[in-house]
Protein backbone atom coordinates (compact mmCIF):
# COMPACT_ATOMS: atom_id res chain seq x y z
CA UNK A 1 0.00 0.00 0.00
CA UNK A 2 1.20 3.83 -0.77
CA UNK A 3 2.50 5.02 2.27
CA UNK A 4 -0.24 7.73 3.64
CA UNK A 5 2.53 10.39 4.02
CA UNK A 6 3.05 10.31 0.31
CA UNK A 7 -0.10 11.16 -0.13
CA UNK A 8 -1.23 14.64 -1.74
CA UNK A 9 -2.99 16.84 0.49
CA UNK A 10 -5.82 17.50 -1.87
CA UNK A 11 -6.00 13.69 -2.23
CA UNK A 12 -6.41 13.29 1.77
CA UNK A 13 -8.78 16.41 1.62
CA UNK A 14 -11.23 14.44 -1.04
CA UNK A 15 -10.54 10.99 1.04
CA UNK A 16 -11.93 12.00 4.07
CA UNK A 17 -15.64 13.11 2.62
CA UNK A 18 -15.61 9.09 2.34
CA UNK A 19 -14.36 8.34 5.61
CA UNK A 20 -16.99 6.99 7.14
CA UNK A 21 -18.35 5.39 4.10
CA UNK A 22 -15.16 3.47 4.28
CA UNK A 23 -15.30 2.72 7.49
CA UNK A 24 -18.55 0.56 6.98
CA UNK A 25 -17.06 -1.11 3.64
CA UNK A 26 -15.92 -5.08 4.78
CA UNK A 27 -13.80 -4.63 1.16
CA UNK A 28 -10.55 -3.19 2.39
CA UNK A 29 -9.62 -3.60 -1.59
CA UNK A 30 -12.33 -1.23 -2.32
CA UNK A 31 -11.49 1.30 0.68
CA UNK A 32 -7.74 1.09 -0.73
CA UNK A 33 -8.88 2.03 -3.81
CA UNK A 34 -10.78 5.30 -2.25
CA UNK A 35 -8.19 5.89 -0.27
CA UNK A 36 -5.70 6.13 -3.14
CA UNK A 37 -8.05 8.17 -6.16
CA UNK A 38 -6.48 11.01 -7.73
CA UNK A 39 -8.85 13.64 -8.61
CA UNK A 40 -8.22 14.76 -11.42
CA UNK A 41 -7.30 19.34 -11.47
CA UNK A 42 -10.43 19.37 -14.22
CA UNK A 43 -12.93 17.98 -12.18
CA UNK A 44 -11.66 20.32 -9.09
CA UNK A 45 -11.70 23.32 -10.80
CA UNK A 46 -15.45 22.44 -11.50
CA UNK A 47 -16.41 22.05 -8.22
CA UNK A 48 -19.49 24.29 -7.22
CA UNK A 49 -17.65 26.11 -4.02
CA UNK A 50 -20.52 24.85 -1.62
CA UNK A 51 -19.86 21.15 -3.10
CA UNK A 52 -21.37 18.32 -2.40
CA UNK A 53 -24.54 20.50 -2.17
CA UNK A 54 -26.29 21.25 -6.05
CA UNK A 55 -24.71 24.95 -7.41
CA UNK A 56 -26.70 27.70 -6.63
CA UNK A 57 -27.23 28.74 -9.66
CA UNK A 58 -28.72 25.25 -10.80
CA UNK A 59 -31.44 25.61 -7.26
CA UNK A 60 -32.10 29.28 -8.27
CA UNK A 61 -32.73 28.62 -11.84
CA UNK A 62 -35.28 25.49 -11.50
CA UNK A 63 -37.40 27.53 -8.32
CA UNK A 64 -37.63 30.57 -11.24
CA UNK A 65 -38.61 28.49 -14.10
CA UNK A 66 -41.39 26.63 -11.75
CA UNK A 67 -43.03 30.22 -11.82
CA UNK A 68 -43.80 29.31 -15.65
CA UNK A 69 -41.60 26.94 -18.29
CA UNK A 70 -42.42 23.75 -17.62
CA UNK A 71 -40.31 22.48 -20.45
CA UNK A 72 -37.04 24.03 -18.78
CA UNK A 73 -38.25 22.36 -15.23
CA UNK A 74 -38.41 19.17 -17.09
CA UNK A 75 -35.12 19.28 -18.36
CA UNK A 76 -33.43 20.43 -14.50
CA UNK A 77 -35.27 18.04 -13.26
CA UNK A 78 -35.29 14.81 -15.20
CA UNK A 79 -31.39 15.25 -15.43
CA UNK A 80 -31.44 15.55 -11.51
CA UNK A 81 -34.94 14.74 -9.80
CA UNK A 82 -33.44 15.77 -6.88
CA UNK A 83 -34.09 19.64 -7.62
CA UNK A 84 -37.97 18.46 -7.61
CA UNK A 85 -37.29 19.52 -3.76
CA UNK A 86 -35.17 22.37 -4.60
CA UNK A 87 -35.77 25.54 -1.97
CA UNK A 88 -34.40 29.12 -2.47
CA UNK A 89 -33.91 32.27 -0.72
CA UNK A 90 -34.96 35.40 -2.67
CA UNK A 91 -33.52 37.70 -0.55
CA UNK A 92 -33.24 38.37 3.37
CA UNK A 93 -35.23 34.80 4.06
CA UNK A 94 -37.93 35.04 1.01
CA UNK A 95 -37.45 31.84 0.90
CA UNK A 96 -39.31 29.43 -1.85
CA UNK A 97 -39.52 25.63 -3.02
CA UNK A 98 -40.08 25.03 -6.84
CA UNK A 99 -43.51 23.55 -6.00
CA UNK A 100 -44.39 26.52 -4.01
CA UNK A 101 -43.66 29.11 -6.73
CA UNK A 102 -45.83 26.66 -9.19
CA UNK A 103 -48.53 27.28 -6.57
CA UNK A 104 -48.55 30.55 -6.00
CA UNK A 105 -49.08 31.47 -10.10
CA UNK A 106 -51.18 28.33 -10.42
CA UNK A 107 -49.49 25.93 -13.04
CA UNK A 108 -51.07 23.05 -11.73
CA UNK A 109 -49.15 21.09 -14.76
CA UNK A 110 -45.74 21.97 -13.51
CA UNK A 111 -46.46 21.41 -9.79
CA UNK A 112 -47.63 17.21 -11.00
CA UNK A 113 -44.87 17.09 -13.16
CA UNK A 114 -42.43 18.42 -9.57
CA UNK A 115 -45.00 15.79 -7.60
CA UNK A 116 -44.36 13.19 -9.68
CA UNK A 117 -40.46 13.89 -9.29
CA UNK A 118 -40.36 13.86 -5.36
CA UNK A 119 -41.34 17.49 -4.88
CA UNK A 120 -43.31 17.62 -1.02
CA UNK A 121 -46.41 19.76 -1.79
CA UNK A 122 -47.87 21.44 1.18
CA UNK A 123 -50.84 23.54 2.40
CA UNK A 124 -50.36 26.31 -0.69
CA UNK A 125 -50.31 23.20 -2.84
CA UNK A 126 -53.13 21.80 -2.22
CA UNK A 127 -54.81 25.39 -2.06
CA UNK A 128 -53.94 25.89 -5.59
CA UNK A 129 -55.31 22.50 -6.52
CA UNK A 130 -58.83 23.17 -5.03
CA UNK A 131 -58.25 20.26 -2.73
CA UNK A 132 -60.80 20.97 -0.40
CA UNK A 133 -61.24 18.23 2.17
CA UNK A 134 -57.26 18.47 2.54
CA UNK A 135 -57.35 21.97 2.95
CA UNK A 136 -60.35 21.89 5.74
CA UNK A 137 -58.43 19.03 7.34
CA UNK A 138 -55.11 20.68 7.78
CA UNK A 139 -56.99 24.03 9.29
CA UNK A 140 -59.01 22.15 11.61
CA UNK A 141 -56.00 19.93 12.84
CA UNK A 142 -54.12 23.04 13.06
CA UNK A 143 -56.28 26.08 14.08
CA UNK A 144 -54.68 29.34 12.29
CA UNK A 145 -52.40 27.90 10.08
CA UNK A 146 -54.62 29.62 7.44
CA UNK A 147 -53.46 33.25 8.24
CA UNK A 148 -49.85 32.32 7.40
CA UNK A 149 -48.11 33.84 4.36
CA UNK A 150 -46.64 31.69 1.72
CA UNK A 151 -43.56 32.45 -0.28
CA UNK A 152 -42.98 36.42 -1.01
CA UNK A 153 -46.38 36.55 1.51
CA UNK A 154 -49.02 35.63 -0.60
CA UNK A 155 -52.23 33.95 1.67
CA UNK A 156 -53.33 30.97 1.54
CA UNK A 157 -57.01 32.16 -0.25
CA UNK A 158 -54.93 33.67 -3.16
CA UNK A 159 -53.19 30.62 -3.75
CA UNK A 160 -56.72 29.20 -4.06
CA UNK A 161 -58.13 31.70 -6.29
CA UNK A 162 -55.03 31.18 -8.48
CA UNK A 163 -55.33 27.81 -9.26
CA UNK A 164 -58.69 29.18 -11.41
CA UNK A 165 -56.05 30.83 -13.65
CA UNK A 166 -54.87 27.35 -14.95
CA UNK A 167 -55.80 26.53 -18.81
CA UNK A 168 -57.95 23.13 -19.55
CA UNK A 169 -59.59 23.77 -16.45
CA UNK A 170 -62.62 21.02 -16.46
CA UNK A 171 -66.12 21.53 -14.52
CA UNK A 172 -64.80 19.17 -11.34
CA UNK A 173 -61.60 21.82 -10.82
CA UNK A 174 -63.63 24.55 -11.21
CA UNK A 175 -66.09 23.38 -8.57
CA UNK A 176 -63.76 22.20 -6.38
CA UNK A 177 -61.79 25.66 -6.21
CA UNK A 178 -64.75 27.15 -6.08
CA UNK A 179 -65.94 25.24 -2.91
CA UNK A 180 -62.79 25.97 -1.23
CA UNK A 181 -62.70 29.47 -1.92
CA UNK A 182 -65.81 29.51 -0.27
CA UNK A 183 -64.83 28.23 2.56
CA UNK A 184 -61.42 30.22 3.37
CA UNK A 185 -63.55 33.46 2.88
CA UNK A 186 -66.11 32.02 5.33
CA UNK A 187 -63.35 31.70 8.21
CA UNK A 188 -62.15 35.47 7.59
CA UNK A 189 -58.49 35.13 7.85
CA UNK A 190 -57.11 33.11 5.12
CA UNK A 191 -56.27 36.61 3.26
CA UNK A 192 -54.89 38.54 6.42
CA UNK A 193 -52.39 40.96 4.47
CA UNK A 194 -50.56 43.71 6.61
CA UNK A 195 -51.28 47.49 5.19
CA UNK A 196 -49.22 48.98 3.72
CA UNK A 197 -48.61 53.12 2.63
CA UNK A 198 -49.21 53.24 -1.53
CA UNK A 199 -47.11 55.31 -3.30
CA UNK A 200 -47.62 57.20 -6.32
CA UNK A 201 -45.11 56.32 -9.03
CA UNK A 202 -44.40 60.09 -8.27
CA UNK A 203 -43.24 59.24 -4.99
CA UNK A 204 -41.50 56.73 -6.04
CA UNK A 205 -39.50 58.37 -7.86
CA UNK A 206 -37.05 59.26 -5.48
CA UNK A 207 -35.87 55.96 -4.21
CA UNK A 208 -34.95 54.70 -7.36
CA UNK A 209 -31.54 53.89 -8.06
CA UNK A 210 -28.13 52.06 -7.30
CA UNK A 211 -27.06 51.97 -3.82
CA UNK A 212 -23.42 50.92 -3.00
CA UNK A 213 -21.88 49.46 0.38
CA UNK A 214 -18.70 47.56 -0.27
CA UNK A 215 -15.82 47.62 -3.08
CA UNK A 216 -16.84 44.65 -5.19
CA UNK A 217 -18.20 44.56 -8.43
CA UNK A 218 -21.40 43.18 -6.77
CA UNK A 219 -21.39 44.97 -3.11
CA UNK A 220 -24.66 46.95 -3.98
CA UNK A 221 -28.54 47.14 -4.48
CA UNK A 222 -30.69 48.30 -6.92
CA UNK A 223 -34.17 50.23 -6.29
CA UNK A 224 -36.12 49.79 -9.55
CA UNK A 225 -39.87 49.96 -10.35
CA UNK A 226 -41.21 46.29 -11.06
CA UNK A 227 -43.74 44.62 -13.67
CA UNK A 228 -46.74 45.55 -10.85
CA UNK A 229 -45.05 49.34 -10.49
CA UNK A 230 -44.07 48.57 -7.03
CA UNK A 231 -40.81 49.40 -5.97
CA UNK A 232 -38.40 46.44 -5.95
CA UNK A 233 -35.31 45.96 -4.30
CA UNK A 234 -31.88 43.68 -5.71
CA UNK A 235 -28.72 42.66 -6.09
CA UNK A 236 -26.84 46.00 -7.82
CA UNK A 237 -28.32 45.90 -11.79
CA UNK A 238 -30.79 43.56 -10.84
CA UNK A 239 -34.83 43.17 -10.13
CA UNK A 240 -35.40 41.92 -6.45
CA UNK A 241 -38.77 41.33 -4.68
CA UNK A 242 -41.26 44.20 -4.12
CA UNK A 243 -40.60 46.41 -1.04
CA UNK A 244 -43.66 47.84 0.75
CA UNK A 245 -43.38 50.99 3.28
CA UNK A 246 -44.38 50.57 6.39
CA UNK A 247 -43.75 53.92 8.01
CA UNK A 248 -42.33 57.09 6.42
CA UNK A 249 -39.73 56.04 4.72
CA UNK A 250 -39.21 52.36 6.02
CA UNK A 251 -40.01 49.41 4.05
CA UNK A 252 -40.17 45.62 4.42
CA UNK A 253 -38.94 43.16 1.93
CA UNK A 254 -41.64 40.85 0.41
CA UNK A 255 -43.48 39.39 3.42
CA UNK A 256 -39.86 39.37 5.89
CA UNK A 257 -40.92 40.10 9.68
CA UNK A 258 -37.52 40.65 10.67
CA UNK A 259 -36.22 43.03 8.45
CA UNK A 260 -36.29 46.37 7.58
CA UNK A 261 -35.29 49.11 4.72
CA UNK A 262 -34.71 52.46 5.65
CA UNK A 263 -33.97 55.21 3.60
CA UNK A 264 -32.25 58.52 4.87
CA UNK A 265 -33.09 61.76 3.09
CA UNK A 266 -31.24 65.11 2.72
CA UNK A 267 -33.59 68.31 1.92
CA UNK A 268 -36.02 65.49 0.57
CA UNK A 269 -33.39 63.84 -1.83
CA UNK A 270 -32.49 60.06 -0.61
CA UNK A 271 -28.68 59.59 -0.01
CA UNK A 272 -28.34 56.35 1.44
CA UNK A 273 -30.27 52.90 2.54
CA UNK A 274 -29.51 51.05 5.42
CA UNK A 275 -31.01 47.17 5.81
CA UNK A 276 -31.40 46.16 9.22
CA UNK A 277 -31.43 42.62 10.17
CA UNK A 278 -31.40 40.91 13.72
CA UNK A 279 -27.57 40.71 13.80
CA UNK A 280 -26.59 43.15 10.87
CA UNK A 281 -26.57 46.68 10.03
CA UNK A 282 -25.76 47.49 6.57
CA UNK A 283 -25.60 50.86 5.22
CA UNK A 284 -25.16 51.75 1.53
CA UNK A 285 -24.76 55.13 0.23
CA UNK A 286 -27.07 55.96 -3.65
CA UNK A 287 -24.72 56.96 -6.51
Amino acid sequence: MQDNHSMSRRTAVKSSIFGLLAVSIPNIVFAKKIIESKPTQKSVDNLFPGYPSIDDKMVAEVVGASHFNLERVKELVNNRPELARATWDWAFGDWETAIGAASHVGRRDIAAFLMSKGARPDIFTFAMLGAHDAVKSMIETTPGIQSIGGPHGITLLSHAKNGLRADGLNEKNKSDSKKLINYLESLGNADLQEKYIDLTEEEQEKYLGDYIYGDGPEDGFSIKRNLRRLLSLGKLGKFGGAINQKTENVFVYNGTVSVTISFELKENIVISLTVKEPNLTLKAIKK
